[in-house]
């Protein structure tokens, strides 16, 4: 599809499948439903993306008060579908809502995950 034809909510998610596929130890699957992208490093999801075309939406992990901060500042930024609503934002088509901040949101969301992730110790 050309990007001059792709709604709002369609650059948002394709800018963040992209950036998701240029990380590092990323697997991309359909484990839940045929709807949605479930994107995870080391097993982990960091980032969910919908197919819906009525609810186009990206959800990506991020700390709960950097959350609650994004959710007062844009309307079209809510509680994450699918997983913990303290943990999770989703990302949605509105105002002020860029394909930069999508691609951040899913950067930091892998960090988060990543950064969790228990280091390997080489003997």
């Amino acid at each position: 599809m050309a990007e001059s034809t792709r709604t709002a909510g369609e650059r948002l998610q394709f800018a963040a499948r992209g950036a998701a596929g240029a990380l590092p130890g990323v697997s991309e699957g359909r484990p839940f439903v045929d709807s949605l992208d479930v994107f995870k490093v080391s097993g982990k999801v960091f980032l969910i993306v919908t197919d819906d075309p009525d609810n186009p939406i990206v959800t990506v992990k991020c700390e709960p008060e950097y959350g609650a901060e994004l959710q007062r500042g844009y309307a079209s930024i809510t509680p994450g579908r699918y997983l913990s609503k303290r943990h999770w934002i989703s990302i949605g088509p509105g105002e002020r809502v860029t394909e930069r901040m999508v691609v951040d949101a899913v950067e930091h969301s892998y960090d988060l995950v990543a950064g969790g992730l228990p280091s390997r110790k080489d003997n």
